[in-house]
């Protein structure tokens, strides 16, 4: 019998959260509340607690090596997802995940190739691409914030009639938007991907952060999918990102590929990063499902402040993540409505600009936080725009 986790979102004042020394409480200065970077104000999941006090009561504190977080990850994957394609064997650890990203496009493109994305995206997406002498090329969502196939398609066909090839970096779910990708939308990536020959590499970092009423699926898992490579992680999930760790994976036809990635790539992940992950895979499940469940109510919650303070913006509620994309362009707060918020409102909340085309006018919240400061945070940006 599993004991009842209580509400992680709940579980932390203000005044502890402030105590924190991270980029997400320390960027800005204590009158600002913030709800931006991917950090969620939780305590650490006590499963992850207890295997990392015992790493370093025993002095575990090497180089990480073995195949513990692919049998951990494949066993909850299985549960969750009723996927058993996580295999030591076609699987290999990475610091993080953009990291893995970089090497996984390094392994299918070359020099100049170019890398469709799907706008407006994780910013990193372009940083990362762009430093590494690729070509980022966008293919925009449509208005509801999911896969605009005609515009992938566009893009895939352009880059085939100038004789390019290159990689598609698919966001699932999608990061700002909280789109989960359905099997079918999946199918249909591959299927265009394999015509125009065009590589995927999908960072699937938020997959544990899904909404009881939706449905993740592993885009290696797709018919099609066979040559794909994916990145996995819990950090995102369990609240790790400073635990740093991650998993490539590759599809039955790029274990080849995947098998020709530097050996020096698996020294870059920390021991007790693996350590931790490996625990909130395991053992972390009640504590997901209890956190899953506040982010459940915090987004009813949302909609219900929005309405009250903000309702002008409009939103689409995103079952993956707990990241929300608000259209504040009714609020003729010019392109970026975060700075208004920021100086008017002390609330720090994502630009979209930097989220590419699509993102003027918008911002991304982090609603894994306690009620209470959801609750003074959208209180504030309404203050800010003249609405309380």
């Amino acid at each position: 019998m599993q004991l009842r986790v209580e509400n992680p979102l709940t579980r932390l004042t203000l005044a502890e959260l402030r105590t924190r020394t991270s980029m997400k409480w320390r960027t800005y200065p204590d009158d600002v509340l913030p709800l931006w970077v991917a950090e969620m104000d939780v305590p650490t999941p006590e499963p992850v607690a207890e295997a990392l006090a015992a790493a370093v009561r025993r002095g575990d504190t090497g180089y990480p090596i073995g195949d513990a977080y692919a049998l951990a990850l494949g066993e909850f994957a299985q549960k969750r997802w009723g996927w058993d394609g996580v295999t030591p064997e076609r699987s290999a650890i990475v610091p993080d995940v953009m990291l893995g990203v970089v090497e996984m496009l390094k392994l299918v493109t070359g020099p100049g190739a170019p890398v469709v994305v799907n706008s407006p995206v994780y910013p990193p997406f372009y940083d990362f691409v762009g430093h590494m002498d690729r070509e980022v090329v966008e293919a925009p969502l449509g208005a509801d914030g999911r896969i605009d196939f005609d515009a992938l398609e566009g893009a895939f066909q352009g880059l085939a009639e100038q004789g390019r090839r290159g990689a598609y970096l698919l966001c699932n779910p999608q990061n700002p938007t909280g789109v989960v990708h359905t099997p079918q939308e999946l199918e249909r990536v591959a299927g265009l991907s394999a015509e125009y020959g065009m590589r995927v590499v999908a960072d699937e970092i938020h997959a544990p952060l899904v909404a009881s009423w939706a449905r993740f699926t592993p885009y290696l898992s797709v018919p099609g999918a066979e040559d794909g490579l994916s990145l996995m992680s819990a950090s995102k999930g369990w609240n790790l990102a400073g635990l740093k760790a991650a998993l490539a994976l590759a599809g039955p036809a790029s274990a080849a590929e995947l098998a020709r990635m530097p050996e020096e790539v698996g020294h870059g992940p920390s021991h007790l990063g693996v350590i931790a992950h490996v625990a909130a895979l395991r053992d972390g499940g009640p504590w997901l499902d209890a956190l899953l469940a506040g982010l459940d109510a915090n987004r009813a919650l949302l909609a219900d402040l929005l309405a009250a303070h903000l309702p002008g913006v409009t939103w689409q509620p995103g079952p993956g993540t707990y990241l929300q994309w608000l259209d504040c362009r009714a609020l003729n707060l010019l392109d970026d409505p975060a700075e208004v918020f920021l100086e008017r409102g002390h609330v720090a909340v994502n630009s979209g600009i930097p989220f590419g085309t699509g993102g003027e006018g918008r911002v991304r919240i982090n609603i894994a936080t306690s009620p209470q400061i959801l609750t003074e945070a959208l209180e504030r940006m309404g203050a800010a725009v003249g609405r309380n």
